[in-house]
């Protein structure tokens, strides 16, 4: 006897089904969404894209999945799952629509000792997993392959199963490193565990948003917990796009704009068949998981549309304005709004959007924003002029996030008026200003946009900051190396998150500022208690967007040097141990 399950269709029906609302969940995408959380082997986690700290002619992107896996997990410890499409797919082309390149893993797991319930015993060991990788750089249509029987270091359970005679005689850093790998298309890859290198507060985000939490210490939700990475760096010649100069023009140059996002797919049908020990998977492959800009499905899109978020591809979400609204007017606005439900929500106190900037315009849920300056003089020549980028900024009244919250998740910030610092504007906010971010790419949807020239800012560097392009700017804002000129140059942390995602980056607080308006402060729209044509607009409210903390602010492990730069997975023996 049969049983047939068709995932496409379970995941229509409860989609039709479902009408729940709520606070959404912080954990990047982990156990994000209703459908995916009920199949943790397809589920991303996290995504993250820079150029390589000590290898900058190289992009190192890293696409985690398998979330809060418990590193004392036996005797069953996760892996990547069989049947179960991993893929890696980047755009660098927006004159062409779709993925250019795309890298695809599939994975392969055997038991090497059938007599013990042991992972690992006398050199051999259960689960045993290797990868194939596959590289596609025509848009999906045919395939290269580059590594075969990739290796898969185990879990990480502890010192008998690890160094001892008895169990695979190494160490575990030895094992990681045999794990590194080099691909016939030049690509540095690492397949396996890995400390979860996300950090958050989740036990006070989860209670009605108290982070930083008003009793009490807050603490990493995710600390000593794993994850599954698939980590490739990738020479930037091969992620360039067709016909791009070997060398940017300049550090902004838009011909190395990429956007970047991860997927799982499953096959359409599973059948169980009596007596077999596993099920036999047919039919078209159909994505059950996505991942570009981190916290999308979780602060953003509300409990209902989560799954069918994770079904669509950032193309199709960019031509589909069913989801567009909860970025003109997001959920978290109103609790950064004392009109609306600002006092619901205490630890959010230092977070307030404009309601009267330069006592001209209102950026809360509802109003207008920019909107009543379309079509005029003021607005012509720039990025809000239908006639420069149609009428994707300003598309209508009452969507007061179109020009900021939208764009930064869905096409990029352009160097281009009015998405410049404030430094040489001279009061307008609409004005040609200092240079700080050009990741524009408009022809997708949610993606990790980076921008593959901006230089690397050191993890040495006494200015590098977690805060991403938000230190960035405060820097081109204040410091006197950089707001004494509007020309272009580097400012440290350009290379930051939503220029792409460091490991260190603190997405969860930068976020949560540009919701409270930190990057309309940061082109001259500053905060209500500034008044327009004073001198300093460094106000009270600004300083508490940018003070602003979640109460977690770094990972719990250290960050390596080289790559795969992930921190080791926690052992099962130490897992509960003071860090």
């Amino acid at each position: 006897m049969k049983q047939i399950l068709n995932p496409f269709k379970t995941w229509a029906s409860l989609l039709c089904l479902m009408a729940l609302t709520g606070i959404q969940a912080f954990a990047s995408s982990h156990r994000e969404a209703p459908l995916i959380a009920n199949d943790p082997l397809a589920d991303n986690t996290d995504l993250y894209a820079f150029r390589s700290p000590d290898d900058p002619n190289t992009i190192t992107i890293i696409a985690n999945y398998i979330p809060a896996q418990l590193p004392f997990g036996g005797p069953n410890y996760y892996t990547f799952g069989e049947n179960i499409r991993y893929e890696i797919h980047i755009d660098n082309d927006y004159s062409v629509p779709g993925d250019e390149i795309i890298y695809r893993f599939t994975f392969h797991r055997e038991n090497e000792g059938l007599s013990t319930f042991f992972n690992i015993r006398l050199g051999a060991q259960n689960l045993k997993t290797t990868y194939t990788m596959e590289r596609s750089m025509d848009g999906g249509a045919t395939f290269d392959l580059l590594i075969m029987d990739g290796i898969v270091p185990p879990p990480n359970i502890g010192p008998r199963s690890i160094e001892s005679a008895v169990g695979l005689n190494t160490d575990y850093e030895s094992l990681i490193s045999q794990a590194i790998m080099m691909s016939s298309g030049g690509e540095r890859v690492y397949c396996g565990p890995a400390d979860d290198p996300f950090f958050v507060d989740l036990g006070g985000i989860f209670d009605l948003g108290n982070a930083p939490r008003q009793n009490g210490p807050s603490r990493d939700g995710l600390a000593q917990y794993n994850v599954h990475s698939i980590a490739i760096q990738v020479p930037i010649s091969t992620l360039l796009k067709a016909g791009a100069a070997a060398q940017p023009a300049n550090i902004l140059d838009s011909d190395y704009v990429i956007g970047i996002w991860a997927s799982a797919s499953r096959r359409a049908v599973r059948t169980i068949v009596d007596g077999s020990l596993a099920p036999e998977e047919s039919g078209d492959w159909v994505q059950v998981s996505r991942l570009g800009m981190p916290l999308t499905n979780e602060a953003v899109i509300p409990i209902g549309m989560k799954d069918y978020w994770n079904s669509l591809t950032p193309y199709e979400e960019l031509s589909d304005t069913l989801l567009d609204k909860y970025f003109y007017n997001p959920e978290l606005a109103l609790y950064m709004d004392d009109d609306l439900y600002g006092g619901a929500v205490p630890a959010f106190a230092a977070l307030r959007i404009q309601r009267n900037s330069l006592q001209a315009f209102d950026f809360g849920n509802g109003h207008d924003g920019l909107y009543g300056l379309k079509g005029s003089a003021a607005v012509a020549g720039t990025a809000l002029d239908d006639a420069v980028f149609g009428a994707l900024l300003l598309p209508g009244p009452g969507l007061p996030r179109s020009v900021d919250l939208w764009p930064i998740f869905h096409t990029g910030v352009p160097n281009f008026p009015p998405y410049q610092l404030a430094t040489g504007k001279n009061g307008n906010p609409l004005a040609a200003g200092k240079p700080f971010i050009n990741n524009f790419l408009p022809n997708g949807g949610d993606m990790l946009r980076l921008n593959m020239a901006v230089p690397v800012t050191s993890r040495n560097d006494p200015q590098f900051s977690a805060l991403g392009i938000v230190q960035a700017a405060v820097l081109g804002l204040t410091d006197p190396a950089y707001n004494s000129s509007a020309d272009l140059q580097f400012i440290p942390n350009m290379d930051g998150f939503p220029n792409g995602r460091r490991l260190e980056d603190d997405v969860t607080r930068i976020e949560l500022q540009a919701v409270a308006g930190i990057a309309l402060a940061a082109v001259g729209l500053w905060y209500d208690d500034y008044t327009a044509g004073d001198a300093n607009p460094l106000t009270q409210d600004l300083l508490d967007v940018l003070t602003y903390s979640t109460g977690v602010e770094a990972n719990d492990a250290l960050f390596k040097d080289s790559f795969p730069y992930l921190a080791s997975p926690w052992r099962g023996t130490k897992a509960g141990e003071p860090n």
